[in-house]
C-alpha cells in the first residue's frame, strides 16, 4: 500500500509518500514497517518572523502555493527500492483535519480532496495529535535496505496502557492510551500550551521567533557564577494532572520590569529558570499520571520534545520509575507529513474510516481547529 500523507496544520507545509506492506503485517503486530520514498516539510518561518507569531492567513496563502509546486517534487523525485520511477499509484491519502489553524487546515483538506476525485482514492481523515504520538513510536530498521534512498521506520511494539505526554506550540495534554486507537485526555492546559509560553516569554526579551530555541541557546549558558532567580511552577502540586503556564508567564514579565533593560548575563539566568521550571511541571504531573494509572510506558511527542533539558529530564524520569521511554528522532519532533501518513494507516484499519469519494461522509469532512483526538 501507497499511501500520499498532507499536513497543513499550522506554518509548514508538508507532503510524505510513504509504502507499507499491510497484507503481510497486521497493524497492531510487532514488526510493522514503512519505507518514506518521499518526504518534504516547507517552513514558513521566514514570512511569519517579523509578526512575531504565525498569521493564520498568511500560512493559509503560503500552504496554496506550496502544495501543488511538493506535490509535484515529490512525484518527480521518489524512487522505489530498485531505483525505478514511481508511477502515480497512491492506495490512500491521509490528511490532518485538525486540530490547528483551520484556515490552513482548509487548504490541505481541499488539496487531498481534489486528488482523491482526480485519483479516485480514499482519503482518511487524520488527527494531528495522533501523529505525533507515533512519531514517538519510529525506530529506523537498520536491517532494512537502502536506508539513505528509501529508509524504513518500524513502529515499535509498545506495552499498555501508556502515558503520552504530547507538548507543541498549541498543546500540553496528558492522554492514556490502551491501544494506539484508544485514547482518553486526562489533563491539558487550561491556558498557555508550553511552546506558546516558550516564544511569548521570548518576546518579552527581545529574542527573534520562533522564541523556545532561542530560549534554550541561552539557557544552555548558565553555569555556577550566575545568579540564580526564582520562578513559580504553577499547578505543580494540584490533584488534577491540567497545567498552567500563564502564571509563569506573567512572573517573567514582572522580573523583567523589575530588572529594567536586561543584560546577557540577566538573559541567560532567566532562560535557564524559565526552562527549569517549564520542565520541573512536566515532569511532575507526568509523574502523577504514571502512578495513578500504572502505566508501563512513556510516550512523548510534539516539537517542544526537541527541548534538550525537557528530553533529559523525561528520560531521568523514566529510569526513576522503571517505564519504557518512547521519544521522537529529532527529525519528527516537529509538523510533518510521515507521521500523519503512518496515523493516518492505522486508523484507515477501521474501513469505517475511509471517505470515499461522491460520498455524504467525503463532503462533510471539514477542518476542525479544536479537535481532540478525533472527539
Amino acid at each position: 500500500m501507497i499511501i500520499l500523507a498532507v499536513e497543513t496544520s499550522c506554518d509548514e507545509t508538508a507532503i510524505s509518500l510513504i509504502e507499507t506492506d499491510s497484507k503481510v503485517k497486521p497493524w497492531n503486530s510487532e514488526g510493522l514497517t514503512f519505507k518514506i520514498l518521499a518526504h518534504e516539510v516547507s517552513s514558513q518561518i521566514d514570512v511569519h518572523r517579523e509578526w512575531g507569531g504565525v498569521v493564520p492567513m498568511l500560512a493559509k496563502r503560503e500552504h496554496r502555493k506550496n502544495l501543488p509546486e511538493i506535490l509535484a517534487r515529490i512525484m518527480n523525485n521518489a524512487r522505489l527500492p530498485d531505483g525505478q520511477e514511481l508511477g502515480i499509484k497512491v492506495d490512500l491519502i491521509a490528511v490532518t483535519y485538525g486540530p490547528g489553524l483551520e484556515p490552513a487546515l482548509w487548504e490541505g483538506i481541499n488539496f487531498a480532496k481534489e486528488l482523491s476525485v482526480k485519483w479516485q482514492v480514499p482519503i482518511v481523515a487524520t488527527d494531528h495529535m495522533h501523529g505525533h504520538m507515533v512519531s514517538a513510536l519510529l525506530k529506523l530498521n537498520v536491517n532494512g535496505k537502502s536506508q539513505i534512498v528509501n529508509p524504513e521506520y518500524e513502529i515499535q511494539n509498545i506495552e499498555f496502557p501508556v502515558i503520552a505526554l504530547l507538548i507543541s506550540g498549541a498543546h500540553t495534554e496528558l492522554v492514556l492510551l490502551t491501544s494506539l486507537n484508544d485514547f482518553e485526555i486526562l489533563g491539558r492546559t487550561r491556558d498557555d500550551a508550553v511552546g506558546e509560553a516558550f516564544d511569548k516569554v521570548a518576546r518579552m526579551m527581545g529574542l527573534p521567533y520562533p522564541g523556545g530555541p532561542e530560549i534554550s541557546k541561552l539557557a544552555s549558558k548558565f553555569h555556577s557564577g550566575f545568579t540564580a532567580v526564582e520562578l513559580p511552577r504553577p499547578m505543580i502540586y494540584s490533584k488534577d494532572l491540567d497545567f498552567s503556564f500563564s502564571g509563569l508567564k506573567t512572573a517573567v514579565l514582572y522580573l523583567i520590569k523589575k530588572l529594567g533593560d536586561l543584560s546577557e548575563e540577566q538573559k541567560i539566568e532567566i532562560a535557564y529558570e524559565f526552562e527549569q521550571a517549564v520542565s520541573d511541571v512536566l515532569v511532575k504531573k507526568t509523574s502523577d499520571a504514571i502512578n495513578e494509572h500504572g502505566a508501563k510506558s512513556l510516550l512523548v511527542g510534539g516539537g517542544v520534545i526537541a527541548n534538550k533539558t525537557i528530553r533529559q529530564a523525561l528520560s531521568g524520569l523514566a529510569t526513576k520509575l522503571g517505564v519504557n521511554l518512547y521519544l521522537p528522532d529529532q527529525k519528527f519532533t516537529g509538523d510533518n507529513a510521515t507521521m500523519i501518513g503512518m496515523a493516518g494507516f492505522l486508523r484507515a484499519k477501521d474501513t469505517s474510516n475511509l471517505l470515499l469519494p461522491d460520498t455524504s461522509t467525503f463532503e462533510e469532512l471539514k477542518a476542525k481547529g479544536n479537535l481532540a483526538l478525533y472527539k
